[in-house]
């Protein structure tokens, strides 16, 4: 009978922790403190290294761009380092992003006297910085900037401001980690239109780029394609097409999959749409409203690992503006609820959010305490599909099986086995990571990663926006490594 309520008690656990946001965490103490609009992250993750930007005002000074880094998935978090040069000059609107042990930022800075893009660079996972380098030079000035990374190619859109006060989507890149840059490129071509708050993403050498802009009468989503890094451009495609305005959008992609979210007033209230290329951009699916209130949803912030994918806006259904999330587990073809993610009596705004591993990160700006101040909150679990104890008995040894079905398309589900006494370990309660990679050995999804008793446990893959081919799925916990491959085929 023990056994049986341990075992009931446990999964329990498993099901509740799956679920689990933890408390608020306060990353700043120091005076105004600001994160980006929607299109620029202000929060990037590798492994178990978290990075966050923002704008914040120290001393009553001007703002200046400082950052903060944790390198335990968010548990405990380093102090403030500033990255721009502390002048009488505004510095705003920054945006980061990572690649292993590389860190860039990017922001808006205007110590040359109008408002420029400004770049940095950390080699060493944002330990030291390098100096600042202007990446713009234009009289009428440049703004919102957002950012990607692939390798040692770095990616830069922005708001370029013209002499008729008109705006375009201009774009720039460096193909050796952010040391050289090219000239910039100009993304519509059209000096006699209103255009903005672009935002860009990438996968291998394939660029994405969506914006908003009047060219066709009404304020729409239109979208943008390079399939070689950004040397040449696709044409243009107007993603939403509505009497009403869609702007602020953001863009996010695994694999061949690219999902795109914005804020609509097409039912006459602002709701968060989303939309889906499973093609690489060539071609889109319906609209899918993903908000239903009688309160404004806006900004809303993109993050997808495989087929899980993660959005966050504000809106004030609750009679104060809250931070909001909502997740899909099959690619953004269903959505799940609503969660609120903040609870105060201050104005929660402007989040951002990203995945490594398991574990979901969120960052937001937050007046609960009498003045703005960045905010940060994880989910251990939240990008895990789901994992079950399926037995209570301790395995004798550590083992991988083979994943079943195989080949499968698109679910497989994988089991291991947990024991108890293995040499190295020493609580019977140590970390799991369960991973897979494909045949380049580039990590695909994390599918656990995690502290568990002693059991066995089975969890599903979902290879839904994956290509066909032989991927590799490998158990570590402690001493023990074991690897096995698995082929997918559509």
């Amino acid at each position: 009978m023990k056994e049986l309520i341990y075992t009931l008690v446990f999964l329990s656990l498993v099901s509740s922790v799956n679920a689990q946001w933890q408390p608020d965490v306060r990353l700043t103490i120091s005076g105004d403190s600001y994160t980006s609009y929607n299109n620029a992250w202000c929060i990037a993750s590798s492994g178990s290294f978290v990075h966050v930007v923002m704008s914040s005002m120290r001393n009553n000074t001007n703002p200046e761009i400082y950052y903060k880094r944790s390198t335990d998935s968010g548990i405990s978090w380093s102090a403030d380092i500033r990255l721009s040069d502390n002048n009488s000059a505004f510095s705003s609107y920054p945006t980061v992003a990572v690649s292993g042990s590389f860190v860039h930022v990017i922001w808006v800075d205007e110590r040359d006297g109008g408002r420029e893009i400004y770049y940095k660079l950390s080699t060493n996972a944002g330990l030291s910085w390098g100096s600042d380098t202007r990446l713009t030079n234009n009289q009428y000035g440049s703004l919102y900037p957002s950012l990607a990374v692939f390798g040692s190619v770095v990616h830069v859109v922005w708001t370029r401001l013209n002499g008729s006060g008109r705006k375009e989507i201009y774009y720039k890149r460096s193909l050796e980690g952010g040391l050289i840059w090219e000239e910039e490129i100009n993304l519509t071509n059209n000096p006699d239109i209103m255009t903005g708050d672009a935002s860009i993403a990438i996968s291998g050498s394939i660029v994405h780029v969506v914006w908003n802009d009047y060219r066709d009468g009404n304020l729409e989503i239109y979208y943008r394609s390079s399939t070689n890094a950004g040397s040449t451009w696709g044409a243009v495609t107007r993603l939403t097409n509505d009497p009403s305005t869609s702007l602020y959008p953001c863009i996010s992609i695994f694999g061949s999959v690219v999902h795109v979210v914005w804020q609509d007033n097409r039912d006459g209230n602002l709701e968060i749409y989303c939309k889906r290329s499973t093609d690489g951009g060539i071609s889109w699916g319906a609209d899918t409203r993903l908000t239903n209130n009688t309160a404004g949803s806006v900004y809303s912030s993109i993050a997808v690992s495989s087929s899980v994918v993660h959005v966050v806006w504000q809106d004030n259904r609750d009679g104060n503006l809250e931070i909001y999330c909502k997740r899909s587990t099959d690619g953004g073809i269903s959505w799940g609820a609503d969660t609120r993610l903040t609870n105060n009596t201050g104005s929660s705004e402007y989040s951002s959010v990203a995945v490594s591993g398991s574990v979901v990160h969120v960052v937001w700006s937050d007046d609960r305490d009498g003045h703005y101040e960045i905010f940060y909150k994880r989910n251990p679990t939240g990008n895990t599909i789901g994992i079950q104890n399926i037995s209570s008995d301790i395995p004798d040894k550590f083992s991988l099986l083979q994943n079943h079905p195989n080949p499968f398309n698109p679910m497989t589900k994988i089991r291991f086995d947990i024991a108890n006494g293995f040499p190295v370990i020493t609580s019977g309660n140590e970390k799991v990571v369960l991973k897979v990679y494909n045949v380049m050995g580039r990590e695909v999804q994390t599918l656990v990663d995690e502290r568990l008793q002693p059991g066995t446990y089975e969890t599903s893959f979902d290879g839904s926006v994956l290509n066909s081919g032989v991927y590799f799925y490998k158990l570590i916990s402690y001493g023990y490594s074991e690897t096995k491959k698995m082929l997918l085929i559509k």
